[in-house]
């Protein structure tokens, strides 16, 4: 070779090499001040409560303050606009749930499009769904259930913790796909129609892991279904509703997003943290027993994901009958 040759590639090497080295420095300038966590919802719940585990893991690991900051109202609108229009500079972060990210824009008009205006980084956790029955009901499983309900067109009634929600969307596509006629009646919140289902009010409720699992026992409900494509370590004994109907999957991962256009660099750091965190025995555990599974999804992952989420939620809100936004 050519010693003149030689020499332009030594020079072009060693270019190479200090970019690198230079985008490694970069990337570890990040963060030189504290970091927001937006939360499009109140305080206390599951997940608010897996924002904070994660801003605390952040922190300790970091080594600046990632301070939670909790923005409630608009179906998640308000919050998701605010991280929308931020930098895209790694302290405006947003946590929160995939449905406010896929089903929001199908409910409400917005000026943006979260899902092109979004990078989704990872999830703490996945939150689970569950269906509970009247227990007097003659029906052992979720089979028997909607065998009972098609027997028995309108008489039956399904508990829904608000409108526009999980708690809505799911069994309407699930009511949907296997031609059942229920009644829909609407609860001020979880906590309502928790106490309804118990009271033998209403024969069914598509509710939240974490509120029901503590009822497992009971003698008022049974607990007959998950929501999540796999079963539960907080309850392997109860089956996913996939097993009786085909591909039914429907849940909502708690999660961090950025907006796009965020260094990779601080993308990739903020998922690896994260990803110890959720994959911890600690934290798993803890996550296992509120009917949480535990996170730590990839960016391929985490972008599938999404894409399922947002085809069910399309097919739920058609089911449900809710018009598009205007």
């Amino acid at each position: 070779m050519h010693p003149r040759l030689v020499i332009v590639l030594c020079a072009a090497l060693a270019f190479i090499a200090q970019s690198g080295l230079a985008t490694a420095a970069g990337a570890l300038d990040w963060p030189t001040r504290p970091v927001t966590i937006v939360v499009p919802f109140a305080a206390g719940g599951n997940t608010d409560m897996m924002a904070r585990l994660g801003a605390q893991r952040l922190s300790e690991k970091l080594g600046q303050n990632f301070i939670v900051e909790n923005r409630p109202g608009a179906g998640g609108a308000t919050a998701t606009g605010h991280v929308v229009a931020a930098a895209p500079d790694g302290y405006t972060l947003l946590f929160t749930a995939s449905s406010a990210v896929v089903a929001t824009p199908q409910l409400q008009k917005l000026s943006f499009d979260p899902e092109k205006k979004l990078a989704p980084i990872t999830n703490v956790g996945t939150g689970t769904q569950m269906i509970a029955i009247k227990r007097s009901l003659p029906a052992q499983n979720l089979a028997e259930f909607l065998a009972y309900a098609k027997a028995n067109p309108g008489k039956l009634n399904c508990v829904i913790a608000g409108t526009q929600n999980l708690s809505q969307l799911g069994p309407a596509l699930l009511f949907a796909r296997t031609g059942v006629d229920v009644v829909m009646i609407p609860a001020t919140g979880g906590p309502q129609a928790v106490s309804d289902i118990t009271a033998g009010r209403v024969d069914f409720y598509f509710g939240n892991s974490s509120e029901l699992l503590p009822l497992r026992n009971s003698d008022a409900i049974r607990l007959i279904a998950v929501a999540t494509g796999q079963r539960i370590a907080a309850a392997p004994d109860i089956p996913t509703i996939s097993e009786t109907v085909p591909e039914f999957e429907f849940s909502s991962w708690n999660g961090f997003f950025a907006p796009v256009g965020t260094p990779e660099p601080i993308l990739t750091a903020i998922r690896d943290e994260i990803t110890g965190l959720a994959k911890s025995p600690e934290i798993a555990e803890r996550l296992t027993k509120l009917g949480i599974v535990p996170g730590g999804l990839t960016k391929e992952q985490s972008e599938a994901v999404l894409k399922h989420d947002h085809e069910a939620y399309r097919a739920a809100i058609k089911a449900a009958g809710i018009p598009e936004p205007q």
